[in-house]
């Protein structure tokens, strides 16, 4: 009897044994795994284009990074036109605009291209806090940036020559405000160029008879958004709330482009920039959320 309790308790003894390194065995490879998991996206993500969207692009780096340290997210705020010419030749990975990518772009792609809405913006026309004029139509806007209205008088401004700025034609903005407010006719001839929506902010704040306009997210203490009202309807301020209303006549999606489903770490940080994290980010800096 007691040898067989002792064959019994052997047996016993083994398998416990044997229960512990497979058990040991299993929180090393969940150990591993998790610090495999903790370091799995790693190396550098290009992101390059419009100056309307870098705020919400650079917001989402930061954060992102704090989530995956082992990646490095480049910001490049060069344009729309330039973002696209960089997604074509293959220089970044996720082009950033504020206008739509036209056809003839989307033909010099191998492959196709997927758009990601990751926001909404008012485009505010900007003057100098110092100029009277207190609203202005679409109509009255088309005229003044085509060159049919030169003086302020015109408009119930000062009688002095309206100084008209515009963006690069490589800005998606520049696209954008061109096709919705001028209806695809040319901006008057002499029209002095921004190359971001900063330095257009800045060049109107000091100059008393510029005129400009700007993404919401760069309207500041040091020029004045004017209310602009449609045909038939009463002018409205361009703001967070009437920008997502619909109210305010001038907004537009702003996109991030791939070419093709976006994968590994351009895919992770979309992921997160559509998050209701991200979209948190959209509204931080200023433009309207799409979640």
């Amino acid at each position: 009897m007691f040898r067989k309790w002792s064959r019994m308790s052997l047996l016993l003894v083994v398998l416990m044994l044997a229960a512990g390194l497979v058990a040991g065995c299993g929180n090393g490879d969940n150990k591993e795994q998790g610090q495999q998991n903790a370091t799995e996206l790693s190396g550098s993500l290009q992101v390059n284009g419009s100056t309307t969207v870098t705020p919400i692009a650079q917001g989402w780096a930061e954060a992102f990074n704090e989530e995956n340290p082992e990646v490095d997210v480049v910001i490049s705020g060069t344009g729309s036109g330039n973002g696209i010419a960089a997604l074509i030749n293959g220089t970044t990975e996720i082009a950033m605009t504020s206008r739509e990518m036209k056809d003839e772009e989307k033909e010099q792609i191998k492959g196709k291209v997927k758009e990601y809405v990751v926001g909404l913006d008012a485009l505010a026309v900007t003057v100098n806090p110092d100029n009277p004029v207190e609203l202005l139509s679409l109509a009255q806007l088309k005229d003044i940036f085509t060159g049919k209205i030169t003086n302020w008088k015109d408009v119930g401004g000062k009688d002095a020559e309206i100084l008209v700025y515009t963006r690069d034609s490589s800005s998606g903005t520049y696209e954008y405000f061109k096709e919705s407010v001028l209806e695809k006719e040319e901006f008057i001839a002499g029209a002095r160029k921004a190359a971001s929506n900063a330095a257009m902010a800045s060049s109107v704040a000091q100059e008393e008879t510029a005129i400009g306009y700007c993404g919401l997210a760069f309207v500041g203490s040091s020029v004045k958004a004017l209310p602009v009202s449609a045909e038939g309807k009463s002018p409205v301020e361009p703001t967070v709330e009437t920008a997502k209303n619909g109210e305010y006549p001038i907004v537009r999606n702003l996109n991030m482009y791939t070419i093709g489903e976006a994968k590994g770490i351009a895919k992770a940080y979309l992921d997160f920039g559509l998050s209701t994290e991200g979209q948190d980010i959209v509204e931080e800096v200023g433009y309207i959320r799409i979640d």
